[in-house]
Formats: structure tokens, C-alpha cells, sequence
């Protein structure tokens, strides 16, 4: 069992449930959702835009949620309309990556810090990370050592640290594809395994689903199935086995109907998954109503359609199990 701060679990404490799940909503989205409101209100985005919907999943959807994912860059106004019993996640990456050189390498927003992000009230920092376990160590190492220093600053600020880890290949162009689909578990796998080390001091990892649904059978409507449902739940328990460390699934783009689908496939297998950080599955269609036909009638889809999501996806996460089976304060 890792062991953790008593400083460290006061904050695990305030972004999780009374069972110790954890079930976040994620708006940290920057660059991507800039261009979805844009294209919805057909005109540029500006900054008020992009600040006053991030507000207004905060007050509509923070309620039902343990805690709330941000960025500093645009969020800290949503943060200050949280609910009092909602926790606080600050992302310290910049959005994207380098696309200049090859291996997706990130880097964090230049005038944040561990220090700082705690100063803005947050109780964890969050590290979004483009792995490929199969590119070279020329790449990867960098990475490595990129996620250490996070893992140690984050540490030196008694927070928790949430490494989110987003898988793909670097000799092809498209996660969506079938021929991803086909090497998507390894690629998971091998960079859980990686980064549950004990030198990322990492105090919970956020996870894709080991698999695409969309290849999946039953829910593959024209693609072609990859994985039967009983091969989609075994990946789910191989997942489950790979860890010992706390671990959350992210949404990463799927509708709210087939992001529980995964999560009922989890808890039948007894995967020992501890919650989720759910994004876009919970309020991306709001966008439309939002940027096209104003605030008031983004705000009206959120409080209805939008907490009937996170109140389903909270009752999907039954089967989640309490991160202290995993921690244990020092």
C-alpha cells in the first residue's frame, strides 16, 4: 500500500465522496474548446466566452460532482463559483504539444508553479501526458524525467498529484482508427505500469479505457468489431491487475450513454478502478445552445440534461471502489 501525507489525504478527502470516489467533472479543456464554441456560435471565440462557460459548468454542475478539473489560464473565475463541498484540480500543462519535433512533448504553462497553483486553492495538480510506450528512449526519457520534477514539486507542496496519461502511436496518424483500436491495450499497459512507479510520486493515475467502444461489439454500429464484450471486460480486469496505485477513468470524448456502458463493463469484471474525470461526455452538448443561443439557454440544458448526466454517471460508479484501500497515511 503507497503511503501519503496526512496533508495529502486532507486534500484526497475534499476531491473525493464520503466512500472515497471520486467522481470529477473536467473542464480544462483550452485550445479544443475555443474551436467547438467557436464553431458553434460561427464567429472567432473570445476570452469572455470561453471564461463565462467554464463559470457556468461550474455553478450548474459542480453540486453533483466531488470535485472539478480547471486551467489556470481561463478557469479561475469558474473555481470561484464551485460548490463549497467541491474540490479543486488545476491543470499545469499547456494545452497541446510540440508539434515541431517528433514525440508529442508537452511542457507546463510558464507562469505556474506547484506553489502557485496551491496558493489558487487547489488540492491536487494535474499532468497531462501524450505517451507512447514504444517510441525510443531518446523521446520517452525526456518524458520520464518531465513527469519526475512535477511528481517531486507537487510533492514538496503537499497536494496530490493526478497524472493523466493519453496513449497513442507515433507511426500513425489517427487514435481513431481501426489499426489503433487493435494496439490501443498494450500502448495503455505498458505506460500504467510505467508511470505507477514510485519515483513519479504520482497519487493517482487517470486512465483511458483500454480499449475504443466504438470497435466494440454492440456498440460498433458500421466499424468492424476488434473486441468481443467479453474480450472489452477482460482488458478491463488486466487493466485493473497492471496498478496498485489509485486510478480514474477519463472520458475521453465518448457520449455519456457509452461512458457508463464502459464503467458497468469495469465493475462486472471487479476492476478496482476509484472514480472518474469525466469532460465532455457530461457537457459537450451544451456547447451549441451556449455559444449559439446564449448563456441563459447553455445554462438551462446544463441544469437539466447536463446534472440528469453526472447524476447517471454517479449512479454507473456503484462499483467504484475507495482510494484508502490504496493509500494509507505516513
Amino acid at each position: 500500500m503507497r503511503k501519503i501525507t496526512p496533508e495529502v489525504a486532507k486534500h484526497m478527502e475534499k476531491l473525493s465522496t464520503k466512500d472515497g470516489v471520486i467522481s470529477a467533472v473536467a473542464i480544462d479543456q483550452r485550445g479544443s474548446l475555443k474551436k467547438m464554441l467557436a464553431k458553434a456560435a460561427n464567429k472567432p471565440a473570445d476570452e469572455t466566452t470561453i471564461v463565462d462557460f467554464k463559470k457556468a459548468i461550474s455553478s450548474e454542475l459542480t453540486p453533483y460532482a466531488s470535485a472539478i478539473l480547471t486551467d489556470p489560464e481561463y478557469g479561475i473565475p469558474a473555481t470561484k463559483v464551485r460548490d463549497d463541498n467541491c474540490g479543486l484540480l488545476l491543470a499545469y500543462e499547456k494545452t497541446g504539444y510540440d508539434t515541431t519535433e517528433p514525440g508529442r512533448m508537452c511542457d507546463l504553462i510558464a507562469d505556474e508553479s506547484a506553489l502557485r497553483i496551491k496558493n489558487d486553492g487547489a488540492d491536487a495538480v494535474k499532468f497531462m501526458l501524450y505517451y507512447d510506450p514504444d517510441e525510443p528512449d531518446s523521446i520517452n526519457d525526456k518524458k520520464k524525467a518531465f513527469v519526475e520534477r512535477v511528481g517531486a514539486e507537487t510533492k514538496a507542496n503537499d497536494l496530490a498529484f493526478f497524472l493523466e496519461v493519453v496513449t497513442y502511436d507515433g507511426h500513425m496518424d489517427s487514435v481513431q482508427s481501426e489499426e489503433y483500436a487493435k494496439v490501443k491495450p498494450d500502448k495503455v499497459f505498458k505506460t500504467m505500469e510505467e508511470f505507477s512507479k514510485p519515483q513519479y510520486d504520482v497519487t493517482v493515475l487517470k486512465v483511458e479505457i483500454p480499449f475504443n467502444i466504438k470497435y466494440v461489439e454492440g456498440f460498433n454500429g458500421d466499424n468492424n468489431v476488434v473486441y468481443t464484450q467479453e474480450e472489452a471486460k477482460k482488458l478491463l480486469k488486466k487493466q485493473s491487475d497492471i496498478t496498485d496505485l489509485p486510478y480514474i477513468f477519463l472520458s475521453a470524448g465518448v457520449t455519456s450513454e457509452e461512458f457508463i456502458a464502459e464503467i458497468k463493463m469495469a465493475e462486472e469484471v471487479g476492476a478496482q478502478f476509484n472514480g472518474v474525470l469525466c469532460g465532455r461526455a457530461t457537457w459537450k452538448p451544451s456547447i451549441e445552445p451556449f455559444a449559439a443561443e446564449g448563456e441563459d439557454v447553455g445554462r438551462k440544458w446544463l441544469a437539466t440534461q447536463g446534472k440528469e448526466n453526472i447524476e447517471n454517471l454517479n449512479k454507473a460508479l456503484t462499483g467504484a471502489k475507495s482510494w484508502k484501500d490504496k493509500l494509507s497515511v505516513e
